[in-house]
């Protein structure tokens, strides 16, 4: 075997899990953890949620202490970017120098989306991806009487404005489609946090699109909408999506397309490279096309497996993905997914703010959107992943016990 590191190109979720597994698999040779920020590994969720509220410190964001790198004897590389990647001479290079490796895992993670419309580029446009952009948004939310725009009411743009609002700033939320978090809800849970956000006094514009952003004299922007309208702000924060950060392996002649390609056992095109998380457009043996997502859960899951690879062994990927979101006082837990449902059972009163979604594909259980539920969303995990079947009138019964059928 080699005496090169295994080195891993992204220090993010994902990254870490790599590391970790490896270790935990029973690897120890070299190993190599290369990062682009100054931090190490730290957790993104909570950027837009506890951390954005001030409710979390700096240091409980990270996965690790420093000393834990040190006892595994893992070398971290921080606020450092490797600029190539060479197949043929199993090599990255990282600030200029040529590093080599026995195999290579790639968790580069995802890139925010930017806007291409006129005025984009203010200082008052706002992007949420790392610590030092939730530091700088947490800092302008929190100045007296700001006016917040979030253009996107996905969960980024919500998340934000909720946050903004319970610190007492004017708020509105900018959505091109006809409704909230279309991508991941069905109609109705996104007309529950339409209802909720407008109740907290989120100023909501649906189907509305965005064409320019002005500078005003004072220092503020205006946000003018497509239908001439503006919009005035302190700040904008965008949140329209990512793009997986794919151009490393591009270059380099490994498969992508739309994010790096990779089989259900993490594995790339090169038989040494292994890839996991947002970056990754991969294949789960319970979804039948291949697709990517962009969640704790896929990065963690994904990333054992790539370890697994590394380690030789083959395990296929077969989690179920789950989500999570907080606004306001409604925690909103995702499992499996509704896409191609054909009939929906509703459990609990969306009035009392808690209430779950049962998704039916035929009388197969495929996904569940739970609202402060959280016993329904831990239970629907293990349904689904089990494959057990769900009678409709057990999850309608709001006295029905679902851990019975287990």
């Amino acid at each position: 075997m080699s005496n090169n590191p295994i080195i891993i190109v992204g220090a993010g979720q994902a990254g870490l899990q790599v590391a970790d597994s490896l270790r935990r698999g029973g690897y120890d040779q070299g190993l190599l953890l290369v990062g682009e920020e100054p931090f190490l590994p730290y957790q993104r969720p909570p950027l837009s949620k506890q951390y954005m509220a001030g409710e979390l410190a700096d240091e409980r964001l990270l996965f690790r202490p420093a000393d834990y790198y040190e006892s595994k004897n893992i070398e971290v590389i921080r606020d450092s970017k490797v600029t190539k990647i060479s197949l043929s001479e199993r090599c990255v290079v990282i600030n200029g120098t040529r590093h080599n490796y026995q195999k290579l895992a790639l968790t580069t993670g995802a890139a925010v989306r930017k806007l291409t419309i006129p005025g984009a580029q203010h200082p008052a446009v706002y992007y949420l991806r790392d610590i030092s952009d939730a530091t700088a948004i947490r800092a302008k939310i929190s100045t007296d009487s700001a006016r917040v725009v979030a253009i996107g009411g996905g969960f980024i743009g919500l998340e934000i404005a909720a946050a903004a609002r319970e610190l007492g700033q004017s708020v509105t939320v900018i959505e091109a489609q006809d409704r909230l978090m279309a991508r991941v809800v069905t109609p109705f849970v996104s007309n529950f946090y339409l209802d909720l956000h407008r109740r907290h006094g989120v100023d909501v514009l649906l189907d509305t699109g965005v064409s320019r952003i002005d500078e005003n004299s004072d220092g503020s922007v205006s946000v003018v909408l497509a239908d001439g309208r503006e919009v005035p702000a302190d700040i904008v924060v965008v949140g329209v999506g990512s793009v997986p950060r794919s151009e490393l392996a591009e270059a380099c002649g490994i498969s992508c397309g739309n994010g790096i390609i990779v089989d259900e056992f993490a594995q790339t095109s090169d038989p040494d490279v292994v890839a996991a998380g947002d970056c990754t457009m991969h294949k789960n043996i319970r979804i039948a096309a291949p697709h990517r997502l962009e969640s704790v859960q896929n990065a963690v899951d994904q990333a054992k497996v790539a370890a697994a690879t590394l380690l030789g062994e083959r395990k296929p990927y077969d989690q179920i993905p789950w989500f999570w979101s907080d606004q306001f006082e409604a925690k909103l837990q995702i499992v499996g997914t509704s896409i191609g449902h054909d009939d929906a059972v509703l459990c609990g009163a969306p009035e009392s703010g808690a209430f779950s979604c049962f998704y039916y594909q035929g009388d197969s259980l495929i996904g569940v959107d739970s609202v402060n539920r959280p016993a329904d969303h831990l239970v629907s995990r293990k349904l689904i992943t089990a494959g057990s079947p769900v009678a409709k009138h057990m999850v309608s019964d709001p006295d029905g016990n679902l851990k019975s059928l287990l």
